[in-house]
């Protein structure tokens, strides 16, 4: 092999190994993408923790009395904590503070006083019997109640308070408690929150 024809095989090995080196670029570069995941993840546990509200009416027997915006799934506990707790007297043996609430609800809190001196709105129904608006064990008459004596109930406000008293009016009175479930929107998860607390 001839000195020239040696030297320009060695040029154009050098040439190859250039471009083989040029068409790597050297240093590979990649864009994983992981700062705009990372931020993409963070939103989207930020908007979870954001939780749905609802507005709840709470008076009677505590500390401050008035409207309050809880976190959907609250219990008439959290409403009743939220106006500031009950004051001396209050009685919850008409209320049952581990129902849930729903927006729009009111939670009234009796006083002892109250269940124990509530005016007697005494009826005759169509058995000849006498009833009353709140029965002395407490309880509330669905046929003679007004609205701010069903509100009293869980999880009754006052939208439902007036379906119950125009169902009353335009069907006559309810035979049983369970005759309360033919009214729109009290189904039997409702009812079963009220029926202990409720008479005809």
């Amino acid at each position: 092999m001839t000195a020239g024809l040696f030297c320009v095989l060695l040029v154009a090995a050098v040439a190859v190994g250039v471009a083989i080196a040029g068409g790597t670029g050297g240093v590979t570069i990649e864009r994983s993408g992981t700062a705009e995941t990372a931020a993409a993840d963070e939103g989207a546990a930020k908007r979870e923790e954001v939780k749905a509200q609802i507005v709840v009416h709470v008076d009677g027997a505590v500390a401050a009395p008035g409207v309050f915006t809880l976190v959907e799934g609250a219990r008439v506990n959290d409403a009743v904590l939220a106006a500031g707790g009950m004051t001396e007297g209050a009685d919850t043996s008409t209320i049952n503070l581990a129902a849930p609430l729903e927006d729009g609800a009111k939670v009234h809190v009796p006083t002892t006083e109250e269940l124990g001196s509530a005016p007697s709105t005494a009826t005759s129904d169509s058995s000849g019997t006498s009833s009353s608006t709140a029965a002395s064990n407490g309880l509330v008459n669905i046929n003679t109640a007004t609205s701010a004596d069903l509100q009293t109930l869980s999880g009754v406000g006052e939208a439902t308070a007036q379906a119950i008293i125009d169902d009353r009016d335009a069907n006559g009175p309810f035979s049983s408690p369970e005759d309360l479930m033919r009214v729109s929107g009290i189904g039997e998860k409702k009812f079963a929150k009220i029926k202990g607390h409720i008479c005809v």
